[in-house]
């Protein structure tokens, strides 16, 4: 599937180049058009496309400009001038910046589809250039799961490094990123499964993925999750780790309970637990605990016995200040004031 840009100032011809790429038969999964070289760069940063087809005139940000800075932001970037013939050699200096094809204008649905047959022929051979070996994958992934089904996070951790590392070194495209770990978390799974001893489900979710960055995320954190969840079926535990750890919150509000003491209690690491956590409950541990502290506290100055001074110390503020300016901020009122609203004063 190849992603595609087209920047032309022209409504008319971006919206028929737009038609002949779709009519192209070539598999297409992103087509995003621009009105201007400015434009066109900004997206472009924001997501890379494999091909970028420019007009030459353009306004704000010409199509030499475009042509050069592309270049210089991802050479890899397949770039076709559109032009008409008196931008001709004007279009050929654009040479030193990596153009690979020209489409005159008019423009016609075989100039299109020749230009693109070359681009995808070209984007196949880059890849292959540039992607990781069979072999290869089956090295990392046969290391990763001795160190995951040893439960040897240590193992695990230097291994998420040294992939990352080469992968970055291979300079991939965001595409490629996400075939090669795709791969990577299918493999894992189903030699996980091999063993026929626990059943897995595979969570690794790239769909609509922004960069690299997010990819490398989204799969480090789905090993973390697996990891975790091996190291509870070993103990036998069948309870899901963030409900474990809202039931240990809720039974110690008295106390300044941190993250990393909740986590060593459930047996996850303390990282990967708060994104775990933040992820499952739109919070983070801090905020969850304080509106539980919160709601507790509600519920004690609903009884006149209370004294709000104690109430403060029942859910885990010692400094009594504290409670009532944080409880202030949670609900608009002071204790005081949200005790008198219930008729008790």
């Amino acid at each position: 599937m190849y992603s595609i840009m087209i920047a032309d100032d022209e409504p008319m011809i971006r919206k028929g180049l737009q038609k002949l790429i779709q009519q192209s038969g070539q598999p297409v999964s992103s087509l995003r058009l621009a009105e201007n070289g400015e434009d066109a760069l900004q997206q472009i940063r924001e997501e890379r496309p494999d091909f970028l087809f420019t007009d030459i005139r353009m306004p704000k940000l010409d199509g030499l400009e475009l042509c050069r800075h592309v270049s210089e932001l991802d050479p890899s970037i397949h770039i076709v001038v559109v032009s008409g013939y008196s931008d001709f050699e004007y279009a050929q200096k654009c040479l030193s910046y990596g153009v690979k094809e020209y489409v005159l204008k008019p423009i016609s649905k075989k100039t299109v589809e020749a230009a693109l047959i070359k681009l995808t022929h070209l984007h196949t051979l880059q890849q292959s250039q540039t992607f990781v070996s069979v072999q290869r994958l089956e090295e990392w992934v046969g290391a990763m799961e001795d160190a995951i089904w040893s439960l040897d996070y240590k193992g695990l951790s230097g291994m998420l490094n040294k992939v990352q590392l080469e992968l970055q070194a291979q300079r991939l495209r965001l595409n490629q990123w996400i075939d090669v770990l795709g791969e990577f978390s299918a493999l894992l799974y189903k030699r996980l499964l091999g063993r026929d001893v626990f059943s897995f489900i595979e969570k690794l979710d790239l769909t609509g993925v922004k960069n690299e960055d997010e990819v490398w995320s989204r799969f480090a954190a789905s090993l973390e999750q697996l990891f975790a969840e091996l190291k509870v079926k070993r103990r036998g535990k069948l309870k899901d780790p963030v409900e474990e750890a809202k039931q240990y919150i809720e039974t110690h509000l008295a106390e300044e309970v941190s993250l990393e003491e909740v986590a060593g209690r459930i047996g996850l690491n303390a990282s990967y637990f708060s994104q775990l956590f933040k992820q499952t409950t739109q919070e983070t541990f801090v905020q969850y605990r304080t509106r539980r502290r919160m709601e507790k506290a509600k519920k004690l100055l609903a009884q006149p016995h209370y004294r709000i001074t104690d109430i403060s110390g029942e859910v885990g503020y010692a400094d009594h200040p504290h409670f009532t300016k944080t409880f202030k901020k949670h609900t608009g009122l002071l204790p005081s004031e949200f005790r008198n609203k219930l008729g008790i004063e």
